[in-house]
């Protein structure tokens, strides 16, 4: 497999007659502008209409739901700075010139796979960087894009011979860098250097140099977010390889374990969002999403989890002695701010309905340690109160069996939480007019004794109400308790409400 392209020099030429350079230029010209302190917006938008490509894609991803989600419409690149501000408006520039401009001939699966796993590490890289160093963001971005740009540069302009390369390299045992260099005379590495110092843009190669010894704090972010993107797309979210970067990115930006994670989780998120926004290519299914992540992450910031009681909705085991008291369930604050921290990022970044509700049940029961909850939502045109999640002993058979009218001549109370927006709890010591809504045919479904009931509004839609009691071991909720399912009850119809935005 011999080729007239090789060697350094001879790849160097071939690829700066491609459009390449084009590229390098406005990429050169937009770094240059975030390293300035008088960077006007005369500037910025003089760099992007060289190209009317360019300037037309920049408007259409600033009058995205992402970066503008009050929906101003936005015609000139003077108004996308006004509206989306001035250091957004130059990523979109950069990374839909990088992205189009090695997608361009080329959109085959190495070059996706890469170019989506160099695009989450940037992401990722610079979200740590804004820890470090607010004017060195930019720089750590376009580093750790441009980390492989030697061979995605090769997957992008090197024509049939890629197809030959991608089977020598999968075969068993093949040493890379020595197959690279006996097939072309070049490694990647090699490459993105010449390509960087050809395109003066020195410093970079400077610091992906540096980032191999994470060398300074930039370096540093350079290199945990090019490690994290590449464990996460081989690996997955929970595998323990990407366990074990949540310390060092911790420490990097002097946080704790807990917050360096949801760090994580909310900017792989946004690379995912940002990568679909801003390219034509499908670069967000090369891009793992954090949605389907267990809610328990104990295990993956090393806490310890109480102990758990054993799940009201299975059976019990001939082993337990008949009459043994069953330990009382107790609230685990772990599991709580977990739980809290995970409905957050599904407000921001929307998940599906079984994933938003599951967290809710668990965050209620196992963490604020209420011993049954449910959802009660309306349904058949919102005529009937029925039981879409539950858990805790004895609320199995709700699913099938509960239903209560929403508009029946006499008044009940989740119809009247639900038309008050406010959280109520039913004891005896409530008022006589408060205590008569809590009416036979509840009674009947919830039994008696003391429950919460909150409201669960998304936007202006009504879905239902929350219900939660501690009747299994006759305590009260305490005020906490209260509190927390109040909050929970909140989240629900704010994640729900921008489930249906998506």
């Amino acid at each position: 497999m011999k080729h007239e392209t090789h060697g350094l020099r001879s790849w160097l030429e071939r690829l700066n007659r491609a459009e390449l350079p084009a590229m390098a230029v406005v990429v050169h010209d937009l770094l240059r502008l975030s390293q300035s302190e008088t960077a006007s917006v005369a500037q910025l938008t003089e760099v992007l209409m060289r190209d009317a490509a360019l300037a037309s894609k920049v408007l259409r991803v600033s009058n995205s739901v992402y970066c503008n989600p009050g929906r101003e419409v936005i015609k000139t690149l003077s108004r996308a700075v006004v509206v989306v501000g001035f250091d957004q408006v130059r990523m979109i520039g950069l990374s839909v010139s990088l992205l189009d401009g090695l997608l361009k001939n080329s959109p085959r699966e190495q070059l996706q796979a890469l170019l989506a796993r160099s695009f989450h590490g940037a992401v990722q890289a610079r979200n740590m960087a804004q820890y470090l160093n607010q004017r060195q963001q930019e720089e750590v971005f376009i580093a750790t894009l441009l980390s492989h740009i030697g061979e995605l540069a090769f997957w992008s302009h090197a024509g049939s011979m890629t197809d030959r390369l991608v089977t020598a390299l999968s075969e068993p045992g093949v040493d890379p860098d020595k197959l690279l260099r006996r097939e072309l005379g070049v490694t990647f590495d090699q490459l993105t250097v010449g390509l960087l110092k050809s395109w003066n843009m020195g410093e970079i190669g400077q610091l992906i140099q540096a980032s191999r010894s994470s060398d300074g704090p930039a370096a540093r972010a350079v290199a945990l977010g090019s490690e994290l993107a590449e464990r996460v797309a081989t690996d997955g979210w929970t595998h323990e390889s990407v366990q074990a970067l949540i310390e060092p990115v911790a420490e990097l930006i002097g946080t704790d374990a807990e917050h360096a994670w949801q760090q994580l989780v909310g900017s792989g998120q946004e690379a995912v969002r940002i990568a679909g926004t801003c390219s034509n290519a499908d670069l967000q299914q090369w891009i793992p999403r954090a949605d389907d992540l267990p809610l328990d992450l104990s295990a993956l910031l090393q806490m310890e989890v109480v102990p758990q009681v054993p799940s009201a909705d299975e059976p019990s085991t001939e082993s337990k002695l008949e009459g043994e008291a069953e330990p009382l369930l107790q609230p685990n604050l772990e599991m709580l701010k977990l739980s809290i921290d995970h409905l957050k990022l599904m407000v921001r970044a929307p998940m599906d309905v079984d994933t938003i509700l599951h967290t809710v049940m668990q965050g209620l029961h196992r963490g604020a340690g209420i011993e049954r909850v449910a959802l009660m939502v309306l349904a058949e045109k919102q005529t009937q109160f029925r039981v879409r999640a539950a858990i805790g002993k004895g609320t199995q058979r709700w699913r099938e069996t509960f239903s209560l009218p929403s508009a029946d001549s006499a008044p009940q109370v989740f119809t009247h939480a639900l038309e008050q927006r406010d959280c109520l709890w039913l004891d005896s010591s409530n008022s006589g007019g408060l205590q008569q809504l809590v009416t036979p045919a509840v009674v009947e479904l919830v039994g008696s004794g003391p429950f919460a009931v909150a409201p669960v509004v998304a936007g202006s839609r009504r879905v239902g109400v929350l219900y939660g009691d501690m009747r299994l071991s006759g305590r009260e909720l305490s005020a906490s308790q209260l509190a927390t399912f109040k909050r929970f009850a909140e989240l629900t119809g704010l994640c729900l409400q921008r489930l249906s935005q998506r």
